[in-house]
């Protein structure tokens, strides 16, 4: 057993580590950081990356068989499954190689192999083969894919996380895909588009993460017309039958309200249900830290410290926002309180952005209609249908709707909620505007050129303002193409 001290101990590698790394070396060398897995983080190796690599494939594909609209007649498109997959494994290669090579040049003093597990608040055992004294620690352990255990027993190496898909070979046959949420919803898309028999099978009435009762409801709607999906499962009764599996639905809906009971049978089943926290082999019960009733650390979401104790979190150990550029925040604000610990600081957090790369688009900025309901919020609403927005239609995506959100007396903007064309570029200027505090007329003091997807927005800001009782009512402009902007 070897013995160390170090002012500052990270354990994780990923992107909150390698963030909470590079702030803490501001403030000393005398530090280390542990993993005890590969390194290359979750977004690079099995999240944002190669997702978005095979929801570029899904899109190529989708894009052929919808030329037709634009008098392009084509042959359905051939899915090459083993290139498709080839490529989406070697870019992700690429991607995960940066990370690799950017710890490759840490100083050998600064990396640790092995699991962490805390003896008691400033002591931590790694991998059996190490005592690590440290002054501050940064948990940044990251989370894992949920899946109940009695899936795992009954279907065995049939049942898959979105960690394996990205090491397919080739494209499967057919896959059914548990879970509405983000995950869900990219990756069940994605495969359908190049030609994948998928289903994707939800417990509510929900899918994708945004609150405004209005865009719920056009979400399933949009998205039962482009996924095969049944929705108000509740149960499902799930067994392997040789090489597939069989997927029994107790009652339920599908998109849309015929009932259903059928069983179906598939090559994969994919377990999208949500991921937890990397924290509960840590050994926190051996430590004085303060706990939520789940066993997690509770902390200040402001500074990244746990209670008033020399313990920091970041990124999704604190099971809060698993978006990369929240978590690589997070761990710049950990690491620069560790390191320069007692002088423990307030960062001030960016304007929340959240974007789902399906088809439409989904975007979430600053508030959300949900937050600002449980906050007593006095704000109005501002809304525009994309079916009818003159670039929408020019380019055939003409699907979905914008809701803004503005408070009363102030005129601020608040955030929005948003299914529709390029949502991730709308998000961003959305996400500014909120940062910045902008009033509803300061944005629609902004240029609009013509014509593009923005001026649509425009014209949900004019909806808006006129709901919050300021600056003329909204008439149509000769550059909106109509009252749809």
């Amino acid at each position: 057993m070897k013995h160390r001290h170090v002012e500052v101990a990270i354990i994780g590698a990923g992107t909150a580590g390698m963030s909470a790394y590079r702030a803490a070396l501001a403030h000393t060398d005398k530090l280390v950081v542990i993993e005890d897995g590969a390194y290359g983080t979750t977004c690079a190796r099995v999240g944002c990356m190669p997702s978005k690599l095979l929801i570029a494939a899904g899109d190529a594909a989708q894009a052929v068989r919808q030329a037709a609209v634009f008098g392009i007649l084509t042959a359905p498109p051939r899915i090459d499954g083993p290139a498709v997959m080839q490529r989406v494994r070697s870019e992700r290669d690429r991607f995960v190689g940066f990370v690799t090579d950017a710890v490759a040049h840490w100083p050998a003093a600064h990396r640790l192999v092995g699991r962490a597990r805390f003896l008691d608040d400033h002591t931590l055992d790694v991998g059996g083969h190490t005592r690590l004294s440290a002054d501050r620690i940064v948990i940044a352990t990251g989370s894992s894919p949920r899946v109940p255990s009695a899936w795992r027993s009954a279907l065995g190496d049939r049942l898959i996380v979105n960690d394996d898909v990205f090491e397919w070979q080739d494209l499967p046959g057919s896959v059914a895909v548990v879970g509405a949420g983000v995950i869900a919803l990219e990756l069940a898309q994605a495969l359908h588009h190049l030609g994948v028999r998928v289903r994707l099978y939800g417990r509510d009435n929900l899918v994708g993460p945004l609150t405004d009762p209005v865009l719920q409801a056009l979400t399933v709607q949009l998205m039962a017309q482009r996924l095969p999906m049944q929705l108000n499962t509740g149960e499902l009764v799930l067994a392997r039958q040789g090489d597939q599996v069989s997927v029994r639905c107790s009652a339920g809906t599908g998109g849309d309200t015929a009932a259903t009971t059928d069983t179906q049978h598939f090559d994969w089943l994919l377990a999208a249900t949500g991921r937890s926290p990397n924290v509960q082999q840590l050994g926190l019960d051996q430590t004085t830290l303060p706990l939520d009733p789940d066993g997690a650390p509770v902390f200040d979401a402001n500074t990244g410290q746990v209670g008033v104790s020399t313990v920091f979190m970041a990124g999704d150990a604190t099971g809060t926002l698993p978006l990369l550029h929240e978590a690589a925040d997070e761990g710049r604000i950990a690491g620069d309180n560790a390191g320069r610990f007692p002088d423990v600081r307030v960062h001030n957090r960016r304007a929340p952005l959240a974007v789902v790369f399906c088809d439409p688009q989904i975007a979430m900025v600053g508030s959300s209609h949900a937050t600002l309901q449980r906050a007593g919020a006095s704000f109005a609403v501002g809304e525009l249908c994309f079916d009818d927005q003159g670039r929408s239609r020019v380019i055939g995506k003409n699907a979905g709707a914008l809701r803004v959100y503005g408070q009363h007396g102030t005129g601020r903007f608040l955030g929005a909620e948003m299914i529709g064309p390029a949502a991730e570029h709308l998000g961003h200027l959305l996400a500014w505007s909120v940062q910045r505090g902008d009033t509803v007329q300061q944005m629609l003091d902004s240029p609009y050129y013509h014509p593009v997807i923005e001026e649509g927005l425009r014209t949900a800001l004019r909806v808006l303002q006129s709901a919050l009782h300021m600056g003329p009512e909204p008439v149509p402009n000769c550059l909106d193409c109509g009252p749809g902007g």
